[in-house]
């Protein structure tokens, strides 16, 4: 197979700030510089610089900054070529060889090679600590070609590898690194378009130009510093005060944002609210109450209440016009109360039902809503409010059976799949897995995704993972970014958020 044509607070580190080598003093705002043009994105730090050992869904935006994969992936969310120029499939499926760029380097100059791969992936499957272990799990040996040429192995028919390594999961980090690759958490080492100069964490972290990077023509960006947008009710003052030249709002801040004359750019993501389950635990084992708790949720609500209508109901984990996205689940559970009331009584609760939430402090206002709507069906909800840091451990813990949660999509659709709904998979609470569901994405998996019949195979598991899993998902929302007339270029990417062609006039 060859590649198409390329389209054009978190948890934060408590470690001390630290100056790096070489450092570039942070810019505010987008003057220029002695070295350039600046830009500074009010956005959020990565729990770690190295992509190993990172665990928030959104500190991929942050480190595709210094980092590039195998591939990457276009504005739509399809493989294009990164640091491999072209790859091929085997006959059987089972094995993919990956052509390097001969030109491709490190930001300290050493080059990209077969070896870099390999180490890479050996380390990811084999570091105790490693969030992409299970990934990578697939790769049964990386074969060096030659020193750009190498070819990955997998345990079955696989063509969802492309995708796989546009993200974190393929990310080329330097193995002259390896030696300590506890500094990676505040020291990244990569082959992507900027390299970090300077990082204070939870205050920012300043970037230079990689002029190593191979796509460098298109970075037109010399200086760009990272800021969190801590509250972000002063996103709209930062940007027109220039604290940000772009920023990351809620959607409660579009409209101000437009009043201020601001540009807004509401990116459709994958990006969905959902309900994650365990379904092992009563009176969660019994399909008519979630069934129920879905009839009771009127969804539309929820996106005009809280998102200020910046969202989509959604009954699925893809956003529409997605490949994966399974238009047959279209209103799948309607709002109905005396549906709900109906599978309360089948389930043996003619008298409603008592449960427990569990959310995150800043998820409270949804979580209101949310029982004050399921009251109306008999559901009586009392709210478990934790901490960010406490209700993520419940991916591991999992001591809460029903958690309000978010979920970010994965680069490959079948591994966003393997997320909410594989055996280990991080918001599969119960850890079951139905045997059809099994079956359904290895048949989408050992689809290539140029045969006619690969989208339908994928939405085919999209419905069984939807119709027989417990977790429910509740709407899509998009990413939502403010600038003002003096940026453009900005694309639309469905994936994460990259700075090619981003320019700054003025």
């Amino acid at each position: 197979m060859t590649p198409r044509n390329r389209l054009a607070p978190f948890a934060a580190l408590t470690v001390a700030a630290l100056a790096l080598t070489g450092c570039a003093t942070a810019s505010s705002g987008s003057t220029g510089s002695d070295t350039g043009t600046s830009l500074t994105w009010g956005w959020r730090l990565p729990t770690s610089w190295d992509p190993v050992t990172s665990i928030a869904g959104w500190d991929t935006h942050a480190l595709a900054l210094v980092y590039d994969g195998l591939t990457q992936l276009d504005p739509a969310g399809e493989p294009v070529p990164g640091l491999a120029e072209t790859w091929e499939y085997n006959e059987e499926g089972t094995a993919v060889t990956f052509h390097l760029r001969e030109d491709a380097t490190f930001s300290d100059g050493s080059p990209v090679t077969s070896e870099s791969v390999r180490l890479n992936i050996e380390r990811g499957q084999n570091q105790e600590n490693s969030t992409l272990a299970g990934q990578l799990r697939i790769v049964t040996e990386v074969e060096e070609i030659d020193a750009h040429t190498v070819t990955v192995h997998l345990d079955q028919t696989d063509y969802q590898v492309p995708y796989l390594f546009a993200g974190k999961t393929g990310f080329i980090v330097n193995p002259a690194a390896f030696d300590d690759v506890e500094s990676l958490a505040t020291q990244p080492a990569g082959a992507g378009p900027f390299a970090l100069t300077e990082y204070v964490p939870n205050a920012h972290a300043a970037l230079e130009k990689n002029d190593e990077y191979w796509d460098a023509d298109r970075i037109f960006i010399d200086e760009l510093d990272v800021v969190p947008v801590a509250d972000d009710t002063t996103a709209v003052a930062g940007i027109t005060s220039g604290q940000w030249d772009v920023s990351i709002i809620p959607a409660s801040q579009a409209q101000a944002a437009e009043n201020a004359g601001l540009d807004v750019e509401e990116i459709k993501a994958l990006t969905v609210r959902a309900l994650d389950v365990d379904s092992t635990v009563a009176p969660f084992d019994d399909q008519r109450v979630l069934q129920a708790i879905s009839h009771a949720t009127d969804r539309q609500a929820l996106v005009d209440a809280i998102y200020f209508g910046h969202g989509t109901p959604n009954w699925q984990p893809f956003p529409d016009g997605y490949v994966a996205y399974n238009e047959d689940l279209d209103d799948l559970y309607p709002h109905d109360i005396p549906a709900a009331k109906a599978l309360l009584s089948e389930a043996g609760h003619p008298d409603g039902i008592d449960i427990s939430l569990m959310l995150a402090e800043d998820d409270t206002a949804l979580a209101e809503l949310l029982q004050a709507q399921w009251a109306e069906a008999g559901i009586r909800v009392t709210l478990n409010v934790q901490s960010a840091s406490a209700a993520s451990q419940n991916y591991v813990q999992r001591t809460y059976p029903l958690v309000l949660d978010s979920y970010s999509g994965r680069q490959s659709p079948l591994q966003a799949l393997e997320v909410l709904y594989g055996p280990e998979g991080l918001m599969n609470l119960g850890r079951q897995t139905p045997d059809a569901l099994t079956e359904a994405i290895d048949i989408a998996r050992a689809t290539p995704t140029d045969d006619p019949e690969y989208a339908q195979r994928l939405q085919d598991a999209v419905a069984i993972g939807v119709e027989l899993q417990p977790n429910t998902f509740l709407f899509s929302w998009p990413r939502i970014l403010i600038h003002d007339d003096r940026i453009t270029g900005i694309q639309h990417w469905l994936d994460v958020q990259r700075w090619e062609d981003v320019k700054v006039e003025g």
